[in-house]
């Protein structure tokens, strides 16, 4: 697949190729190609609003999540406090955290949002 048939901000697969300009229906975001690759190049980690996350930063989760393995669901809205980022993360996967009541677990920085 393409690295700039998916939107660096929402993750759609709905994109397309407006002159210079990779533009997303869904979100409305236009990027060029280079900005995508720069961002993913530098190990920059974003949330489902595009802001910049950081070691040790309080996220919220923005919709329920179900656990693999597990019966539980992370509701949406649930805070998750002291992330760490793991921008290598092969399976796409890119925060771990601690969320009250489940333990220890990893989340992707597209379910979240900067609180």
């Amino acid at each position: 697949m393409d690295e700039q048939s998916q939107c660096p901000k929402c993750g759609s697969e709905n994109v397309y190729h407006d002159g210079t300009l990779w533009v997303c229906p869904d979100c409305a975001h236009e990027w060029t190609g280079d900005e995508a690759a720069a961002a993913e190049a530098e190990g920059v980690i974003k949330d489902a609003n595009g802001n910049v996350l950081a070691d040790g930063d309080t996220v919220t989760v923005i919709k329920d999540l179900k656990v693999k393995g597990s019966s539980l669901v992370v509701k949406g809205g649930t805070k998750v406090k002291n992330i760490r980022l793991m921008p290598d993360s092969a399976n796409g996967h890119n925060i771990a955290c601690k969320i009250d009541g489940i333990g220890a677990m990893d989340l992707k920085s597209e379910f979240v949002k900067k609180a």
